[in-house]
């Protein structure tokens, strides 16, 4: 068969769609493949290039199962893969899963922190998780090698494995608690905890997702979020099987070289209705498409019904960017939907109900810290985002530092409870114990409910709390972010301790300038607007672009960020102090 001659698997099939009610994944997956839907592969200019029903998908999956049977491979134990976007990772994961080991998705390398990173990155999952095989694509057999001898276990490349014998023997059953995969966040501050998620949690909460989404028969779905992430992995290939829906990949990698591409895909493929982004995302797109024109003759996204939103802060003003830059391609502002999540509970918490949109409530910063307003100074505000309502059978909680409930529009800690969330931190019962509390998790996050909905507001851990008065690194980075020049993710904002002894706020922010005197004009005019906007004074390090570290997810680690900086790993350049 030619690429010219390949069809996109439908959007529609025979097979009555179930909304993820079965015991086990390998249950779902052995429906879903009675039809006729399934994986969709493109190229880095978004063209067709490898259609992979999902009756193919399960067929290979068993093969895989059965070679890793051949091995000698148990139940339980862990099966670590690299998680490239195409058939040999669907395949692998869901084999493993059918062998009733637990798939491990890791990392490929990133554009950014060297090769020698990335082997220590691996290494420190792999000790973690303790596989018994690494399997990696055959590109990055050097690396992905070296972190296999280091940790003692097999590394075999995707295409050694599939060449590999099989054995010729029953599959073992499955059981609904049975530990289905083991999931690393990316952010955690737990890091490198993996989270261990059951097959009922797994289901429960792809349920969740149906539901709260309002899945239609021809809904079609189109992603470019790695698999390594919860939401890529979780909510953009395990859900589009245990749901029934085709879907279309680009590439990660090919996004960030082209992110229109994505656009264009949506576009151009007939039926697309969901696909879901990190704020980053939207937010590049509309900067690539700002300098261009004929939007409507190149673009048309009005078929496009859930734009889905979550993994980060989501900023209104991000979105209305996006809005302003599509309108003209029928890109509607309903089509938003905030989400809320994170890998502990699987991953969706909240959804925002389909056509409601981008909802902001304006929150005194003074609200938001816990300390009392000064009056003498003029209110500031910060629009919060409304994330939605809870998924099916999520109970959600604001606690306050005493553990207690509390009411509409109070900020606290977001606690919640429901099916989904996770067994475990794989062999840490200690880590474990401080963040599940009677079947509550703590999400680590802070936020408010009003009627129903939650507002997220930040995260605990990065709260920067100076003289007593707490503020969020966001307000800082965002003040910055105002001034000409600067993107998303240029900017971290932390705490430092100064030669007195006291606290104080630190920013570090890429510079692409290269004159003496622009630079520090430009760390003095940093330092007065961060001044304007919070009051304090704070350390400002110029430091060279693509500097700041990130998760695997492409998020900004402040958290690693304060850390390299302080070891001097992050090296700012030298200016004049001002006078």
């Amino acid at each position: 068969m030619t690429d010219d001659a390949l069809q996109p698997t439908p959007n529609r099939c025979a097979l009555e769609r179930r909304f993820s009610d079965f015991a086990t994944f390998g249950e779902a997956l052995d429906y879903a493949a009675q039809g006729s839907r399934g994986l969709n592969f493109h190229d880095p200019r978004g063209n067709l290039a490898r259609v992979y029903p999902y009756s193919e998908l399960r067929d290979d999956a068993r093969a895989m199962a059965r070679r890793l049977v051949a091995r000698g491979i148990r139940p339980g134990e862990r099966i670590a893969l690299i998680a490239e976007t195409g058939v040999d990772f669907a395949a692998l994961f869901c084999g493993a899963v059918y062998a009733g080991a637990w798939p491990v998705p890791l990392p490929l390398p990133t554009s950014f922190g060297g090769k020698d990173n990335y082997i220590d990155q691996l290494a420190v999952q792999l000790a973690s998780s303790d596989p018994q095989m690494l399997l990696f694509p055959a590109e990055i057999t050097e690396m992905a090698g070296a972190a296999a001898a280091r940790q003692g276990c097999d590394g075999v490349t995707y295409e050694d494995f599939r060449a590999s014998p099989a054995a010729d023997s029953a599959l073992p059953e499955q059981q609904t608690d049975d530990i289905c995969y083991l999931q690393y966040s990316s952010g955690s501050t737990r890091f490198p905890h993996g989270v261990a998620v059951t097959h009922k949690a797994l289901l429960n909460n792809l349920a969740g997702h149906s539901i709260g989404m309002k899945l239609e028969p021809d809904d079609r779905c189109v992603s470019w979020l790695p698999w390594y992430h919860d939401m890529g992995l979780v909510g953009c290939l395990l859900s589009p099987i245990a749901n029934q829906v085709s879907t279309d990949y680009l590439k990660t990698e090919d996004f960030a070289r082209r992110p229109l591409a994505w656009l264009d895909m949506i576009s151009r493929n007939p039926g697309t209705t969901l696909s879901y982004s990190p704020t980053f995302g939207f937010d590049i797109c509309a900067r690539r498409i700002s300098s261009q024109s004929h939007v409507s003759e190149r673009f048309d996204l009005s078929r496009w019904r859930i734009a889905g939103n979550g993994a980060d802060m989501i900023r209104p003003d991000v979105m209305q960017g996006f809005v302003n830059a599509f309108a003209e391609a029928g890109f509607k502002a309903t089509s938003f939907l905030p989400s809320y999540g994170l890998a502990e509970a699987t991953l969706a918490v909240t959804i925002m109900p389909p056509g409601e949109g981008i909802r902001v409530e304006l929150v005194e910063e003074e609200r938001l810290s816990g300390t009392p307003r000064d009056l003498s100074r003029p209110a500031r505000y910060r629009a919060i985002v409304n994330c939605g309502k809870a998924v099916k059978d999520m109970a959600l909680e604001i606690r306050g530092e005493n553990g207690k409930p509390k009411g509409d529009h109070q900020i606290g800690k977001v606690w919640c409870k429901g099916p989904s969330v996770m067994h475990s931190y794989f062999r840490d019962p200690v880590a474990t114990e401080e963040c599940l509390v009677d079947g509550w998790l703590d999400t680590g996050d802070m936020g408010y409910m009003a009627d129903g909905y939650l507002f997220i507001v930040g995260r605990a851990k990065d709260m920067i709390i100076i003289n007593g008065k707490n503020h969020w690194p966001q307000d800082i980075e965002w003040a910055v972010e105002q001034l000409p020049g600067f993107n998303h993710g240029d900017i971290a904002a932390f705490s430092v301790e100064t030669d007195n002894g006291e606290e104080a706020p630190a920013v570090l922010v890429h510079c692409r300038v290269s004159d003496e005197d622009k630079r520090v004009e430009l760390r003095d005019q940093i330092r007065d607007k961060v001044r304007s906007i919070t009051g304090m004074n704070c350390v400002v390090e110029l430091v060279p672009p693509r500097t700041l570290p990130r998760t695997s997810s492409g998020k900004l680690s402040r958290a690693k960020a304060k850390k390299l900086y302080l070891s001097g790993e992050i090296e700012p350049y030298k200016l004049l102090e001002a006078a």
